[in-house]
């Protein structure tokens, strides 16, 4: 073996562990490359996106131009977001035989989120491993949930997608009809995107297929043990077993609530966007939601780019969208921030649970 000969220096009984060793490292490396390239990847869009901006005037944004209390009022939903997903999960892992402990779910949530500011989509193992060290829940299973859920997610995305173009097509036509540009010239549209614009775009697709492509190989990776197999596979149909079927849909449809209102209330903070009404906002909520499929730090540099864009097509000055998507996500970020420290303590007081 190639790898072998690379430690023939070594003692025949350390070799196994140099080769152990071996791998482990590799594996570090591949880790710590996706993570900075995820980190550069958002760092790149947000300094194109903010190249030769006067950083000060933040500032005074941020003292005169920002209405706090709207942005407060927003929190609550941002929370109940997290504490909905919880409860579902909950919900969830009831016909596997699972019973976890809902402070628990609920702080896995937080945690998760968190994590994922650090290193894109990890926060669905990582939420699984805090279940499985505190409740001695199956990590599979608890997996197979996850996959679920996240089904389902996409599956509302979708409705909401289908129901706001519904919603918004006579807008569109009016606003492509005022600006004297027709829907069968779609090329106008575009032609407002700028030569460095369309690389961001393409840049932006290119690494969803690539954050798609790392999950699929670590669900791989689980699916090498026989075990995991049928733990993803009784996960994945723990829905069919679900005992209230209305209260689980009623949580997927109050999460993404939720969401939307912890996103529309910030409207109100800033001027320029308080007018924009609840369509815009569904709009750039959907937008903002695909954008985030790209694997940067809390879709850090694709948001602000997707949002931001959508709110200049809707009539918003370059500046002041630019003012608004990085407030919000800034702030959006920091609560998630200190709710994954909130999980993380309450977690590390909480004592492990007894298995029955």
């Amino acid at each position: 073996m190639v790898i072998s000969s690379n430690y023939s220096n070594f003692a025949p009984e350390l070799q196994p562990f140099c080769i152990f060793h071996h791998f482990v490292m590799r594996r570090y490396i591949r880790k710590t490359t996706n993570v900075l390239l995820s980190i550069f990847l958002g760092g790149a869009i947000l300094y194109w996106m903010y190249r030769g901006f006067d950083i000060a005037t933040i500032k005074e944004v941020l003292r005169r131009d920002v209405n706090w209390w709207w942005m407060l009022a927003s929190f609550p939903f941002g929370i109940l977001a997290q504490m909905f997903r919880g409860w579902r999960w909950k919900q969830a892992l009831e016909p596997l035989g699972e019973r976890p402990r809902t402070q628990t779910c609920i702080n896995a949530i937080f945690i998760s989120y968190a994590a994922s500011l650090i290193v894109p989509r990890i926060g669905e193992f990582t939420r699984c491993g805090v279940l499985a060290r505190k409740e001695g829940t199956s990590f599979p299973k608890a997996l197979g949930t996850v996959v679920t859920e996240r089904a389902v997610d996409s599956l509302i995305i979708l409705l909401i997608t289908l129901l706001v173009l519904l919603l918004q097509m006579p807008v569109f036509v009016s606003f492509f009809s005022k600006t004297g540009t027709r829907l069968d010239n779609l090329m106008g549209v575009l032609g407002m995107f700028s030569g460095t614009g369309y690389i961001v775009t393409l840049i932006c697709a290119l690494s969803t297929l690539f954050g798609f492509y790392i999950f699929r190989k670590k669900l791989a990776f689980y699916d090498r043990v026989k075990a995991t197999v049928h733990g993803l596979r009784d996960g994945v149909m723990s829905l069919r077993n679900v005992r209230n079927v209305p209260l689980f849909l009623f949580y997927s449809i109050a999460i993404w609530a939720s969401y939307f209102l912890h996103y529309y209330l910030t409207f109100f903070c800033f001027e320029a966007t308080a007018g924009l009404g609840i369509t815009c906002a569904m709009v750039t909520f959907i937008v903002g939601s695909i954008a985030v499929l790209v694997p940067t730090p809390n879709g850090a540099g694709s948001w602000h780019f997707a949002v931001k864009t959508m709110m200049i097509l809707y009539g918003v000055a370059e500046m002041p969208a630019l003012y608004f998507v990085l407030v919000v996500h800034s702030v959006q970020t920091l609560l998630v921030a200190l709710l994954g420290i909130y999980g993380w303590v309450m977690t590390t007081l909480t004592d492990k649970k007894e298995r029955d």
